[in-house]
């Protein structure tokens, strides 16, 4: 089967795409995972400018790159999430203004929908995304917290995100949700509940990022069966914990590449994560998408690490079986 083995361009936003695509596929990936930051994907360009996307298509086609998703990571955490400021340094400028909450949250819902309009421009069909949320804050029931605040956040975040997922109806494309701390969807049981708060509308799924759970205590390929028919997109990422007595999952506001953590990511194949089962899972389930990089690992160079994940997905990627184990006994 051999799936399209790409790379998430946002751990590279700091460099120019035509610098990006170059060193994609000196690496040796088949293809690119835009980020909607920096200058590789601008959505409002895209929205404006007639030639935009398709000078974008000409830069991959230059460097024989193929482009299957962008992502809205940053954006779409201003959706749910109660606005501070930290979110300044994340968001456009158009789309911070003048840092009122209400206002940042609706605007980042209305960039999320022209994302929607952009990506169907380029030609692509999913988008990756985080949702925030306005309830992460609640997650341990201290002072106790009452369901219906945890309800009344799902609630919004189906409130806000049915208007967005009309937009992506209308234009043909998905948006992959990737499952993480601070989403509204954080784990299977969160996911479930996020799927059942949209009443299961099929635009909405998963961008599956096996890092993200893992250090949590959940299974990946759990989250796999569970929603199958719902894996739009996939990262490989991977991570570790590092418990050692002194530090907890909770990461004790220790920021990522101290070794005093609990956690951390690594280059894929270099952390814990099984990314055999994963494939089996992947296979099982019919997955035949891409297989994207998102590098992260601080005690590493990020261009060793991109070349080293390149040649790393590529090995562990197989297609399934097409017959029996047995099926030479039926044969007649």
């Amino acid at each position: 089967m051999s799936r399209l083995v790409t790379l998430f361009t946002g751990q590279w936003a700091d460099l120019k795409l035509e610098d990006m695509a170059r060193k994609t596929r000196d690496f040796g990936y088949q293809g690119i995972e835009l980020a909607c930051w920096g200058d590789h994907f601008e959505v409002d360009k895209a929205l404006a400018d007639p030639g935009y996307c398709a000078a974008k298509r000409a830069t991959l086609e230059k460097y024989d790159l193929q482009c299957k998703a962008i992502s809205a990571h940053l954006v779409g955490q201003a959706v749910c999430d109660i606005i501070d400021e930290r979110h300044k340094s994340i968001l456009p400028p158009y789309v911070w203004g003048d840092g009122k909450p209400d206002g940042v949250n609706k605007r980042a819902a209305e960039e999320l929908k022209n994302t929607a309009r952009a990506a169907q421009k380029l030609g692509v069909e999913v988008v990756n995304g985080f949702t925030g949320s306005s309830i992460w804050h609640l997650l341990y029931s201290f002072p106790p917290v009452p369901e219906s605040m945890i309800a009344a956040g799902f609630k919004q975040f189906a409130e806000r995100f049915h208007p967005i997922l009309d937009v992506f109806d209308e234009c043909g494309v998905r948006f992959a949700l990737e499952v993480h701390p601070t989403e509204i969807a954080f784990d299977i049981y969160t996911a479930q509940r996020a799927l059942d708060a949209l009443g299961n509308r099929e635009t909405f799924g998963f961008n599956f990022d096996p890092s993200h759970l893992l250090w949590q205590g959940v299974d990946p390929v759990e989250f796999i069966r569970a929603f199958p028919d719902r894996i739009y997109h996939v990262h490989v990422k991977d991570a570790i914990t590092t418990l050692n007595g002194k530090s907890g999952i909770l990461a004790s506001h220790i920021n990522f590449g101290d070794p005093r953590r609990g956690w951390d990511f690594r280059s894929p194949g270099r952390g814990a994560v099984n990314f055999e089962e994963i494939i089996r899972a992947l296979n099982v389930a019919g997955y035949k998408g891409p297989l994207s990089v998102e590098w992260e690992d601080c005690g590493m160079d990020r261009d060793h690490g991109a070349r080293e994940a390149a040649d790393f997905v590529k090995r562990i990627d197989f297609a399934p079986s097409g017959r029996a184990f047995d099926s030479a006994f039926s044969e007649g």
